[in-house]
Parts: C-alpha cells; structure tokens; sequence
C-alpha cells in the first residue's frame, strides 16, 4: 500500500519497534486519516523525530477496560495501528497539526527503555498482513445490512447523509469511515480496531449501532460519549 510519498509492501517495510502516542477514542484504521492537534512537549518531540526518521507513529488507546490509571503511563491496549505522517503544519503557538495515515494494524509486544520522552514499543505485524493489501474481504461483507443500520441510525437522530457518495463509496472505504466517525466510546472503538477482517469490523458496527438504537429506543439513554 501507499502512504503519502512511502510504499509498504511487506512487513519488512516497517519498523520492529514504534513511538506510540495513547489516545484514548482515537481510531486509526489502515488507508484512513486521522487529524491530530499535538501539544504536549513529549508528542512534540515524537513527531519532530518521526519528521527526522520513518515518519511512522503507533496510535494506541489506553487499554480501555482498566478504568482509573496513570495519565502519565497508561496501560496499552493490545492492538494498535501504525500511521504515517503525511500532513505537518506548525501553528505558530507551539502546537503541530498533522494527519496521519493509516498502514497497518500491530499487536504490542515489549516495552523499550528509552531515553525518549515519548514511549517507543516492539510491535507485532504478522497477525495482519492482510492490512498492505486494499479491498481483501468487500465482497463478504453485507453492505445493505450496514446502509440500514446507517439509516436507521441517521434517522433516529435527524440527521441526513449524502446517500450519492455513500452509494459510490468502495465497501472498504464505506466500512472504515463509518467506523472512524462513528460517535462510540473508546471500548466500541477498540472493538472495531481489533475486528480480524472488514467482515468482521462491519459487523462489529451493525451490532453496536443496533444495540445503541435498541437501548435509545427503551430507556433514552445511550452509549454515545
């Protein structure tokens, strides 16, 4: 696959060991985009050396089902995305803003003594290799269950979509989009991250969308954040 000016075609295209930035909410899924306002001193120095090295960084949540932790060092969830820096603008403030693209998911192995501020990771690409390749595994997935659960969604919460560009959309591209915009919370998210193949991640989100429409519907509450 294509990242910005890099081409990854095998796993030996990237690094055994990544800088990782915790985001708890943050989903980054392979061929997406993630815009990202950085201002903590430690994410400025880990972008000024990915900008100097690979332009590659792992975006991880805290590990969501572990409540209360340390803000400074929080447990990692066991499945992160690696992205690379395709987007960097200074804002005259001391802030960066970048976009990250997504290249593939890892598992998080081993954490690296570094002298870094930020945390670097060993990270594990064998369990998805099939990230580097576009499109593996549209033709399983029930794209009019998910335009349903997209329109049900939409209408139970008055608002419109542009059902031209959804109906053109490649499955692929339909099926992460959704799922980086969707509006769920970091467990929901984590879930989708980890899903093992677009099937999966779709329905993973049909799922979630119906349960969240189903308790809206019986008590007024939801799973939103």
């Amino acid at each position: 696959m294509q990242a910005g000016n890099a081409i990854y075609e095998m796993i030996a295209d990237l690094p055994p060991v990544l800088p990782v930035f915790p985001l708890s909410g943050a989903l980054l899924l392979p061929r997406t985009q993630l815009p990202l306002n950085i201002f903590e001193p430690r994410y400025i120095d880990m972008i000024d050396a990915a900008l100097a090295g690979n332009r590659l960084i792992g975006m991880v949540q805290p590990e969501p089902a572990l409540g209360q932790q340390d803000d400074d060092v929080p447990v990692l969830a066991r499945i992160g995305c690696v992205g690379r820096l395709t987007s960097f603008q200074e804002s005259g403030d001391g802030r960066y803003l970048i976009t990250l693209q997504g290249v593939m998911r890892f598992a998080v192995g081993r954490e690296v003594d570094a002298i870094t501020a930020f945390r670097q990771v060993e990270v594990d690409f064998a369990p998805f290799a099939q990230d580097l390749q576009s499109g593996v595994g549209e033709e399983e997935v029930d794209r009019n269950s998910l335009l349903k659960a997209l329109r049900d969604y939409l209408d139970a919460n008055n608002m419109e979509a542009d059902w031209e560009s959804v109906s053109e959309a490649e499955t692929e591209v339909l099926v992460n989009a959704l799922c980086m915009m969707c509006p769920y919370g970091p467990q929901e998210k984590q879930a989708l991250l980890e899903a093992r193949d677009l099937k999966m991640r779709a329905e993973t989100l049909i799922a979630i969308t119906e349960m969240d429409l189903a308790r809206t519907q019986n008590d007024g509450s939801t799973t939103l954040q």
